[in-house]
């Protein structure tokens, strides 16, 4: 497998690939934050940036970064596996968490808000 770079998978793309990246994260997402959120330091964060990926009013090209990031966070196949106790998600990380530092201010309170909602329905999390 090619070496993956995390500059190359958090490329925006354009909205035919964005519209692709959207229905795939829409898809796997809560099943993937299900098995995710006792290992995940930042479960709350990426509920959020969630709901700012699919908000509307986000710009573009955020919305772009944030679905090619949580895209990789719900894709099964990826540079360390999920499977793997602690460890699985670390690169899922490092690719959000480098999304984040791209993007912060454009998560609003408002995904905050819808975050914190979707993580209280139930001790899994709520599918939206």
């Amino acid at each position: 497998m090619d070496e993956i770079k995390f500059g190359d998978i958090l490329l925006p793309g354009d909205e035919d690939t964005q519209e692709r990246q959207e229905k795939t994260v829409r898809a796997r997402f809560w099943p993937t934050m299900r098995k995710a959120i006792r290992q995940l330091p930042l479960g709350r964060d990426v509920v959020a940036a969630y709901y700012c990926a699919t908000d509307r009013q986000t710009p573009l090209r955020v919305r772009g970064i944030l679905l090619a990031a949580l895209g990789y966070f719900v894709l099964p196949f990826d540079t360390v596996p999920d499977v793997l106790a602690l460890v699985g998600f670390t690169d899922d990380i490092a690719v959000l968490t480098t999304a984040f530092a791209l993007i912060n201010s454009h998560i609003r309170e408002r995904h905050y808000e819808a975050a914190d909602r979707a993580l209280a329905d139930e001790p899994g999390v709520a599918a939206r």
